[in-house]
């Protein structure tokens, strides 16, 4: 496949219409329909669904998954063009990162700020999803470091562990009966309505946590990003069972949150593929961050 062809098809997937695409990218109608009919041929699949009377261009199954194989090629192409054409004898350039939604990204702004005062031509760019989306990207070369949990298969990476944990609990409504107590056990969840994450790794922490109780609890919904959970519970949909300090719950808030108990801890780890070779910015932020956490490595060692 030509980078530039899949720089057409994405294009066309954006705008939805060739005649548009088509005037986006500088070249004819007839030019850009015929190299996606080729790119279709090639492949032996059909990318676009097309029709007399259709005005968009919607795309097939096919079309979906090459979109997405083809928005991570090109960033790929990009981010390896950056790294070869930035300045030697500067450190310069671009960071990526990838992380799930935790309050132990303030831990890396003291450090990230520092380093743009040093080299302010470092940019960072910050890329959100579960363990899965994170340790996907990782692997494929799209970011260049990873936030995982302690237990998201972290052995196959080169890791640091941050100094500082976040704790499972339950977010409420303010009036919930609830948020009386100091601590929620698994008993208490019985039969309220509940939001819990569809990550796979924090389902498996909170099953064990739950043990035998877990036949007993009346899910309502399921979440990726906190975020929207907390506007369920605000509307009164259920109770999130989510780590703290990521939603506010000060007194305006309208929302508690309580630690479950027994205790359930989070520990966070920042990855990278072993035998990476770095760019000059990320070699820089990795000798940075190593030499920030130290304290967390030699504590993790003994």
């Amino acid at each position: 496949m030509d980078i530039r062809v899949l720089r057409y098809f994405l294009t066309v997937a954006r705008e939805e219409n060739i005649l548009r695409a088509s005037k986006v990218l500088h070249v004819t109608q007839p030019t850009l329909s015929r190299q996606l009919m080729e790119l279709e041929a090639d492949l032996g699949v059909k990318l676009f669904l097309r029709g007399s009377g259709m005005r968009r261009i919607i795309l097939t199954e096919d079309g979906m998954l090459l979109r997405k194989r083809a928005e991570e090629i090109l960033d790929l192409v990009e981010k390896t063009e950056l790294e070869l054409i930035a300045p030697r004898t500067a450190i310069s350039g671009e960071i990526h990162i990838g992380s799930g939604e935790t309050h132990v990204i303030s831990l890396l702004s003291n450090v990230i700020r520092s380093i743009r005062d040093e080299y302010p031509d470092i940019t960072f760019h910050f890329f959100s999803g579960n363990a899965d989306d994170v340790t996907e990207r990782l692997d494929k070369g799209l970011i260049d470091f990873g936030i995982l949990i302690n237990s998201a298969n972290i052995s196959k990476y080169d890791s640091i562990r941050l100094p500082d944990a976040d704790t499972w609990g339950l977010l409420m409504p303010k009036d919930h009966p609830l948020t009386g107590k100091d601590v929620i056990c698994a008993s208490d969840l019985s039969g309220i309505p509940l939001i819990g994450s569809s990550q796979r790794l924090s389902s498996n922490l909170l099953t064990k946590w739950l043990k035998d109780n877990c036949e007993k609890l009346n899910f309502a919904a399921t979440y990726t990003l906190l975020y929207n959970a907390s506007l369920l519970v605000k509307a009164g949909v259920g109770c999130a069972l989510c780590l703290d300090r990521i939603v506010s719950t000060s007194e305006d808030s309208g929302l508690c949150f309580r630690p479950l108990e027994p205790k359930l801890e989070a520990c966070w780890y920042i990855v990278r593929k072993r035998y990476q070779v770095f760019s000059g910015a990320s070699g820089y932020f990795l000798k940075k961050i190593q030499v920030a956490f130290a304290e967390a490595q030699s504590y993790e060692t003994e």
